[in-house]
């Protein structure tokens, strides 16, 4: 849904019907993995992707009269099928994708908890008795849960939600009460992170080209810099956050996850090396600084007096980026967002 949340808050989703696509299964080659999502406004507008493209237009008319009639549909698209080659997957994919009203008190809430930052689940009944069809709980990594399915379902589904939030991947499941009978409910349960944070430390020429480069594959964009020429908005325009202040101030307005990635590019040890420490001893996946090897071999030596273990400082990707031959700026920030994708996944 963070993917989609900008362009849904600009349609209004109070006064603007919104149909919600989302891709609950996938075998072969199939574009998209689990999770992906499109949104169909009630006057015709489209966000997001399920497929890529191959399959867009059949999701569209689906959701078109998902909001019609506001019963959600399940879709099942595949090289088996007659309809494989008229929607573009006969190279062997197969997708199922989930297609719903979005339910503006639910859109609400999910648009508060990323707000906060925290991780949660989404369990969506896909599949089981009409009255119950598209029936979600939210669940936080807390324990608070948000909407009631009913039925004798709330307890199973939420203690699913949980379980699926503590490994941190999507899962589909059959469940059975007494309630449903011999009619199988499957459950969708999707889990919804933070947006991932990159931190700049410096604003130099790469850092403009690198946040812009991030921001554009769904990446928050911090800079810090205490040099107020270097850190400016006119320098940064599109940055979320700016902050001018020494690394060791900076860093305590920045809350570090396992979701963060942090660069040091300024060649200024009195810089480099304090952000550098931080970043190290904090649970950030990646940790990056420029420089060449000479370079990195005297910061490390730096690291390792100012007591640093070695194992910790093993951490820095240095020199930073992947070797694809990168000469400018631009090319640097290409190569720098690649190796932290790259360690990302």
């Amino acid at each position: 849904m963070r993917d989609v949340l900008g362009e849904v808050e600009k349609w209004g989703v109070d006064s603007t019907p919104v149909a919600v696509a989302t891709v609950v299964e996938t075998w072969g080659s199939a574009p998209r993995r689990v999770g992906a999502k499109m949104v169909v406004s009630a006057g015709g507008r489209i966000a997001g992707s399920v497929s890529g493209g191959c399959v867009e237009s059949a999701v569209a008319e689906t959701a078109a009269d998902v909001l019609l009639t506001r019963n959600p549909q399940l879709l099942h698209f595949g090289v088996a099928d007659e309809t494989a080659w008229d929607v573009g997957l006969a190279c062997g994919g197969t997708i199922d994708v989930f297609v719903e009203p979005l339910q503006p008190d639910y859109f609400s809430f999910m648009r508060d908890l990323l707000a906060e930052d925290e991780p949660f689940a989404i369990a969506t009944i896909i599949a089981g008795p009409s009255k119950i069809l598209g029936q979600k709980l939210i669940v936080q990594r807390g324990g608070r849960v948000f909407g009631k399915i009913g039925i004798s379902l709330d307890g199973l589904v939420a203690a699913s939600a949980r379980a699926a939030l503590s490994t941190g991947k999507p899962d589909r499941q059959s469940l059975i009460t007494q309630e449903t009978g011999e009619e199988p409910v499957e459950l969708f349960l999707e889990i919804v992170r933070p947006a991932p944070k990159l931190v700049v430390i410096g604003g130099v020429h790469i850092a403009v080209a690198l946040t812009s480069i991030a921001k554009t594959i769904g990446f928050h964009t911090i800079v810090i810099d205490p040099r107020r020429a270097f850190g400016s908005r006119e320098r940064f325009p599109g940055v979320e956050t700016l902050i001018q202040a020494w690394p060791d101030a900076a860093f305590d307005q920045i809350k570090i996850t396992n979701s963060t990635a942090v660069t040091s590019l300024t060649h200024d040890p009195k810089i480099d090396d304090p952000a550098l420490a931080i970043a190290l001893r904090s649970p950030a996946f990646y940790v990056g600084a420029l420089g060449s090897r000479k370079t990195h071999a005297a910061r490390r030596q730096r690291l390792l007096d100012a007591g640093l273990p070695e194992e910790t400082i093993d951490r820095i990707h240095a020199p930073i980026g992947l070797d694809i031959g990168a000469r400018t700026p631009e090319e640097i920030a290409i190569s720098i967002m690649a190796e932290i994708i790259a360690q990302q996944r």
